[in-house]
């Protein structure tokens, strides 16, 4: 095997996991496929023969590639002023396939990405590096132009707001499921005191209906503003297909066939504790929903 097979070969194996650290930094499937498709061009036109750990050197490329579209994003003001709920990655509830899984190795739901996405850039590569994939410090720190004192400060400051607005999720798929099903059925039957129940006095709704459906695109915080919501709209629960949205449980709601929501759970402590909606039509069009079907 040739230098050139073999540095393939590397990559190809680090492929899933670059994937996953770029989707954790940008919450866009297409953004981090575009980065790690940028990392493989730079790691072509490299000389990386005196590198020591190839693994460790991807990872910085892909940091570095991410933390620059970061900056552009910000700086281009892409995102809404209101709220932006990051591109889901949805499977059935049998389970994602291998790809998906790579990604998605540690929970990563849609309520910690929307944390994410509140974070300044540096903030953000910290966490995401040393929390999610334990890089040390002395290795952040110079990605970032900071010292590693300054990078683990960033993180602790970024690790903070996450424990604060992104609760950890059960772990108990079938209860996460439970409980779902609690707030469906009884939203489909109006009952607000029942959805109330299955609520957590502090959830938190997110609806992204991007520019086409903007009225949508609303913040409602605690159970009986959220509960007030959900009865709106119970009539389209007999749609909701059951999937697992990041890995936990949620539905898509299609009538007659159409997508018209992605609704992504947080269920902690038995109670539903935040709800992210994807409900704009320009990128529902653009998901792959074949992955429900069968």
């Amino acid at each position: 095997m040739d230098d050139v097979d073999w540095v393939t070969g590397r990559f190809e194996e680090q492929r899933g996991h670059l994937r996953a650290v770029a989707y954790r930094m940008l919450g866009s499937v297409s953004e981090a496929d575009d980065a790690v498709q940028e990392a493989w061009l730079r790691l072509s036109c490299a000389d990386t023969g005196e590198v020591d750990n190839l693994d460790a050197w991807l990872t910085t490329v892909v940091a570095r590639i991410c933390l620059n579209m970061l900056r552009s994003r910000r700086s281009r003001r892409e995102e809404p002023v209101d709220v932006h709920v990051p591109d889901p990655i949805i499977s059935p509830e049998g389970g994602a396939d291998p790809e998906q899984e790579a990604v998605l190795a540690d929970s990563v739901g849609l309520a910690l990405l929307v944390v994410l996405d509140t974070l300044a850039p540096a903030e953000r590569l910290a966490f995401v590096l040393h929390d999610m994939f334990a890089v040390p410090f002395d290795e952040i720190g110079p990605m970032i132009d900071r010292s590693p004192a300054a990078a683990r400060q960033l993180a602790s400051r970024a690790r903070r707001r996450v424990q604060g607005q992104a609760p950890a999720p059960d772990p108990d798929p079938v209860r996460q499921r439970a409980v779902v099903d609690a707030f469906l059925a009884a939203a489909r039957d109006g009952d607000f005191e029942g959805l109330v129940a299955v609520l957590h006095p502090d959830v938190v709704l997110r609806s992204d209906g991007g520019t086409a459906l903007a009225r949508q695109t609303i913040v409602l915080t605690g159970a009986r503003s959220v509960a007030a919501q959900a009865t709106m709209f119970g009539g389209l629960s007999p749609f909701a297909r059951p999937a697992l949205i990041n890995g936990a449980a949620g539905v898509v709601v299609t009538p007659h066939g159409r997508p018209v929501a992605v609704m992504g759970f947080t269920v902690t402590g038995g109670r539903v504790a935040a709800i992210d909606v994807i409900a704009d039509p320009d990128r529902l069009r653009r998901l792959d929903l074949t992955v429900l079907d069968g």
